[in-house]
């Protein structure tokens, strides 16, 4: 794996540990050439999410809740096919799985604190749609020609 540009950072120093990092090369569609039949460029990324020891525990049960639907027994999988090589392919894969992990694992956002609508406002709101109205009406006069 030499010149991949990792560790990849999920969110803080926390990263993807390389050793958990289950990578599948296959033959990519789209464009090619001579070489296209003969090279396995497409990349399939899996990453235990269940059984990782590297993500602390809670951001590990937030994005297990929250991959939930893309998990297949605990493992999540990114699939990269759109570079012709696969070096940047796999580059492609690794930051798109550190991406996913790094939304997944973000904290809850903080509730909304209710406030009131101050009265000037409101009143003031209503008394534009008044106006409004009143223009309206004027308009739809019999003898208005």
């Amino acid at each position: 794996m030499d010149g991949m540009s990792g560790p990849y950072l999920i969110r803080g120093s926390v990263s993807l540990p390389e050793a958990e990092l289950l990578w599948r090369f296959s033959r990519s569609s789209g464009p090619g050439g001579q070489h296209v039949n003969t090279s396995d460029s497409a990349v399939e990324l899996r990453f235990d999410l269940a059984k990782t020891e590297a993500l602390p525990e809670v951001w590990k049960a937030r994005a297990l809740e929250r991959l939930a639907s893309r998990l297949v027994d605990g493992v999540v999988s990114v699939r990269a096919s759109e570079h012709r090589s696969q070096w940047r392919n796999r580059e492609a894969a690794a930051v798109r799985l550190a991406a996913l992990l790094a939304e997944a694992t973000a904290p809850p956002p903080r509730p909304r604190r209710a406030t009131r609508i101050p009265r000037g406002i409101n009143e003031r709101r209503l008394r534009e749609k008044k106006q409004r109205s009143d223009t309206k009406r004027g308009r739809s006069g019999r003898d208005w020609t």
